[in-house]
C-alpha cells in the first residue's frame, strides 16, 4: 500500500481536531484502551457525547482551552491504504508550527464552518499551504448541521474559496460537506445530504493520487557524515553518510560534489554496510566516490547532467516566524539541510496582503507576515527553485547568536555563485 500524508489546517474552531478523531474513530483505528478511556468520558460526560479532539489534542493546555497547540501526528491504515494525519493550530500566533506541519504534506484538508464561511486565517493557511509545495486541497465545509444541511450555504463558501483557489493557481481542490461531530460524510454517506453527490472524506483520502516528485525529481544527496574507520580492516575506508533528498542513484554514475565542482566518479552505494545496485529517495545511504577528494559536511553530490548552479543570490518567500520584525540589512544563518552559512537581507521585495492576495510593498516583516526578499549568503549554496524541488528549494533563517528559528523560506529564483566573501 502506498503512503498519503496530510494536514488539517483553517482558522480556530473549525473542527480540525474532532475531525481528526471522527476519522479514526469511525475507521476503527482507535486502540482499545483508549476507546475505553473515551466511553468511560461519555458515561461521566453532562453532554453525553464522546469529545473526540481529545484524541489528538494531547497537551494539558490544549485540553484545558479547548484549542490546539502544538503539532500532532496520527497514524492509520485502511485496506486501501497508509496515512499520516498532521493536526495544526488554527491560532494566528502558531502559524509557525501549521507551517512546521505543511513542510513534508502531499495534501491539505482545509476546514472551514459553515456558519463563518471563508475567514482570513482560512486565506493564510491556504497560501501557507501553497507556497510549501501542497498542490492537492480539500475544502471540507464543516458543522454544515448547524445550517440545516443547506446545499445554498455549502455551494456559496464554496464560491467564495474558489476565487482564493484561482489566485494562488490551485487546480486541484474537491468541496466536501461534513459533520465531524455527528460523522456526516466523513467515513460513510449521509442521508442528511442528498443533494451532494461527491465522494465522502475518506473514500476521497483513499483514491487521490499521491505524488512521486521525491524520485522523479533531479538527484540530490548532501553530507550530513565523513565516515573514516581508519582500522586494520578498512584502512582506506572514506564513505559519505546521508540521506537521499530527491531522485535516484546508481553506482557508476558520473557525479559532481557542490559547491567545489569536483567531478568524479560513483564507486559505490551501501545501505545497512551493504552495497546496493541502486538507491532513491528518501533512502539513508553510504556513497563512495572513486576518487579521494575534498568533501565536508553540507557539500552536495549530484549526477554531472543534472546539477544545479552554486548561488550565493537567492530571492525568496518567507513565512516570518519572530516576535521582532525583519528588515533590511539584517545579519542572520541560512540552514539548507545540512549546509549553514551567514546571510544578509538585500531587500524586501513585498508583503503578501492575506485578504486581496496582493502584493504589496513593505519595510519590515512582522510576525506571520508572508514576503518575498532578496538573501546574500556568505558561501554558495547548491540549491534549487522551489518549483524545481521541492527539498532542495527549502530553507530557514536562524539568528547567529541564539539559533532560533526566525523563517521557513522557499527559493524562486537564484543567480549564478561569486566569490565567497565575509560577511
Amino acid at each position: 500500500m502506498d503512503l498519503l500524508r496530510f494536514i488539517t489546517c483553517g482558522s480556530v474552531d473549525d473542527g480540525k481536531s474532532t475531525l481528526i478523531g471522527r476519522l479514526l474513530y469511525d475507521s476503527d483505528a482507535v486502540s482499545l484502551d483508549v476507546l475505553a478511556a473515551l466511553e468511560e468520558q461519555n458515561r461521566t460526560s453532562a453532554a453525553g457525547t464522546v469529545d473526540l479532539a481529545l484524541l489528538t489534542d494531547g497537551l494539558r493546555a490544549e485540553r484545558e482551552q479547548g484549542i490546539t497547540i502544538d503539532v500532532a501526528h496520527k497514524y492509520f491504515t485502511t485496506p486501501r491504504r497508509k496515512f499520516i494525519i498532521t493536526d495544526t493550530p488554527g491560532h494566528v500566533q502558531y502559524t509557525r508550527n501549521m507551517v512546521t506541519g505543511a513542510s513534508n504534506a502531499d495534501l491539505a484538508i482545509v476546514l472551514v464552518d459553515a456558519r463563518q464561511g471563508v475567514v482570513e486565517q482560512t486565506r493564510r493557511h491556504t497560501i501557507v499551504a501553497a507556497l510549501l509545495g501542497i498542490r492537492r486541497f480539500v475544502l471540507a465545509v464543516n458543522k454544515i448541521d448547524l445550517v440545516g444541511y443547506s446545499e445554498q450555504v455549502f455551494r456559496d463558501i464554496v464560491a467564495d474559496y474558489a476565487a482564493v483557489a484561482a489566485q494562488l493557481g490551485l487546480r486541484q481542490v474537491v468541496s466536501i460537506p461534513l459533520s465531524a461531530l455527528n460523522g456526516d460524510n466523513v467515513v460513510k454517506p449521509s442521508a442528511n445530504l442528498p443533494w451532494y453527490q461527491g465522494p465522502n472524506l475518506l473514500e476521497h483520502l483513499e483514491t487521490v493520487t499521491v505524488a512521486t516528485e521525491a524520485t522523479t525529481d533531479a538527484a540530490r544527496f548532501q553530507v550530513q557524515y565523513v565516515i573514516r574507520p581508519q582500522t586494520a580492516e578498512l584502512p582506506d575506508y572514506r564513505g559519505y553518510a546521508g540521506r537521499i533528498q530527491s531522485g535516484v542513484y546508481r553506482p557508476g554514475d558520473r557525479v559532481l560534489v557542490l559547491p567545489a565542482g569536483i567531478e568524479t566518479t560513483l564507486a559505490a552505494i551501501e545501505i545497512d554496510q551493504q552495497a546496493v545496485p541502486a538507491a532513491v529517495a528518501p533512502q539513508g545511504v553510504v556513497l563512495r566516490l572513486a576518487d579521494d577528494v575534498d568533501v565536508s559536511r553540507g557539500d552536495t553530490i549530484v549526477p554531472l547532467a543534472q546539477a544545479p548552479v552554486p548561488t550565493r543570490e537567492l530571492e525568496a518567500t518567507l513565512c516570518w516566524m519572530a516576535e521582532q520584525p525583519l528588515r533590511p540589512g539584517r545579519k542572520l544563518l541560512v540552514q539548507h539541510h545540512t549546509a549553514k552559512t551567514r546571510a544578509v537581507v538585500q531587500a524586501i521585495v513585498a508583503r503578501t496582503n492575506i485578504q486581496t492576495l496582493e502584493q504589496q510593498p513593505a519595510a519590515e516583516a512582522r510576525l506571520n507576515d508572508i514576503v518575498r526578499v532578496r538573501l546574500k549568503t556568505a558561501r554558495p549554496l547548491a540549491a534549487d527553485t522551489y518549483q524545481q524541488n521541492r527539498t532542495t528549494g527549502a530553507f530557514i533563517l536562524l539568528d547567529e547568536q541564539t539559533g532560533a528559528t526566525l523563517a521557513a523560506g522557499l527559493i524562486e529564483q537564484t543567480a549564478p555563485a561569486e566569490p565567497e566573501v565575509e560577511l
